[in-house]
């Protein structure tokens, strides 16, 4: 992604907060994973957002002295020969205005002693107070030095405002060079997704599918998953957030696989739903064409002006007259919709925001009643799990389906990023029966 973008993101958030204000904006801290050793470095979603810059131990200051002058600083570690012959490179001071494009870089370590300078005399500081502790720490300390400094004419901002709703609603509308990196990112969930097809076959266990989903990601260069992918095979499921990923896929049985990668930042976030053998049995089928019916009629219904809400309940019409159909539900249908019969059965939302994290940032509204508006990305994700125990005709106990499509709201209607992975049934067993070829 291109400079300008982020220059654009830093202009757009000045341009809401008063004269004479600064807000902060901390990297993430690395997290250990045992003893010694770290995961694999995940930058805070807001910091990558004004930055795109992956290093922890980093704060962007971005200063508005009055409505035509603001000014922009980073803090960041500062280069270290030993550590980056163990640890990695890192930019220094020296190279972070040319590649940042911020006015001033100062070390990190420095930071005590340099922030509560650059925010003598404002009126109000911009910090997400309650996001890292010990961000807190520092904020706070330099707020303290500047309240007990007004022998030295030191003088505090009197305010703290959070940044999060305002940037969250930027986060919100996707610029076209976001959509750029969500279409590579849906592009390349669904090769993954696709490979899965090919190379299942009953008898390997769930963890192995899950190798040639990770192997395909990393393949188009997109080295980590945006989640923790989901493998379910069989009652596997049924469980919503299943990620042990251990059992052996059963000839017969299907597998829930919900899997996105992440590419530059952003996330890609799939569910297909096929049988281990490649062939549906008549009760997975059925089943099955009540979920697809359902993502259809919410892609057809996805537009601006319309909500969340609306479409949601077209679909859950849609269910309830399947299942009412298969004898699983029984009872006058707007009864049964009032009554939220379906909620065994499909008991999580349509659809969430999708951007820089996977549940994404974004104000839904009341009950998720927010009209959409063009440059919305979000996810359409029906599905019915049906528990093992569950009282309904035999043939559809323990059968779990979810069919996930990430979408972006356009002028006219909306463009699905993930439809290049097939989803109807005839589709799926014929790729299917195409790997035996």
């Amino acid at each position: 992604m291109k400079q300008q973008e982020f220059d654009r993101r830093r202009q757009a958030l000045l341009a809401q907060m008063q004269p004479g204000s600064a807000a902060l904006i901390f990297a993430a801290p690395e997290a250990v994973r045992s003893a010694d050793t770290e995961y694999p470095y995940r930058q805070n979603s807001d910091f990558w957002y004004f930055t795109g810059f992956n290093e922890p131990e980093a704060v962007l200051v971005l200063i508005k002295s009055h409505d035509t002058h603001n000014h922009s600083v980073l803090f960041n570690r500062v280069r270290d020969l030993s550590a980056e012959i163990w640890f990695g490179r890192r930019l220094g001071q020296e190279a972070a205005p040319a590649k940042l494009g911020v006015d001033r870089a100062l070390p990190f370590s420095e930071i005590n002693q340099q922030l509560h300078q650059l925010l003598n005399g404002l009126d109000a500081v911009y910090h997400a107070q309650g996001e890292y502790a010990w961000a807190d720490v520092i904020v706070h300390d330099a707020l303290d030095k500047l309240r007990k400094g007004a022998r030295q004419n030191l003088k505090a901002p009197a305010v703290i405002i959070d940044w999060r709703p305002l940037v969250h609603e930027m986060r919100l509308f996707k610029s076209a060079a976001e959509l750029e990196m969500m279409r590579r990112a849906g592009e390349i969930s669904a090769l993954a997704h696709t490979r899965a097809m090919e190379k299942c076959r009953p008898g390997m266990f769930e963890f192995q599918l899950e190798g040639e989903i990770l192997h395909e990601f990393n393949r188009h260069g997109a080295r980590f998953p945006s989640y923790n992918t989901i493998v379910g095979g069989g009652e596997n499921g049924c469980i919503l957030h299943y990620t042990e990923n251990e059992a052996p896929l059963r000839d017969g049985s299907l597998v829930l696989i919900d899997a996105g990668c992440e590419f530059n930042g952003y996330a890609g976030d799939i569910t297909r739903t096929f049988p281990v053998n490649g062939r549906f049995t008549p009760a997975q089928r059925e089943i099955y064409d009540i979920v697809l019916e359902s993502l259809e009629t919410a892609l057809a219904l996805y537009r601006p002006g319309t909500s969340m809400q609306e479409v949601t309940r077209a679909v859950v019409r849609v269910m309830v007259t399947g299942l009412a159909r298969l004898g699983i539900l029984k009872g006058e249908l707007d009864q049964l919709i009032i009554d939220n019969a379906h909620r065994p059965f499909f008991m999580h939302g349509l659809s969430h925001w999708l951007g820089l994290d996977v549940h994404d940032v974004g104000n839904y509204g009341a009950d998720r009643s927010r009209l959409l508006e063009p440059g919305m990305v979000l996810t359409v994700e029906p599905g019915l799990y049906i528990a093992p125990d569950a009282d309904v005709p035999a043939q559809y106990r323990g059968i779990g389906i979810r069919i996930e499509d990430d979408i972006v709201i356009t002028e006219t209607g909306n463009e699905n990023l993930t439809a290049s992975v097939v989803k109807k049934a005839d589709d799926i067993e014929a790729l299917m029966a195409a790997r035996q070829s």
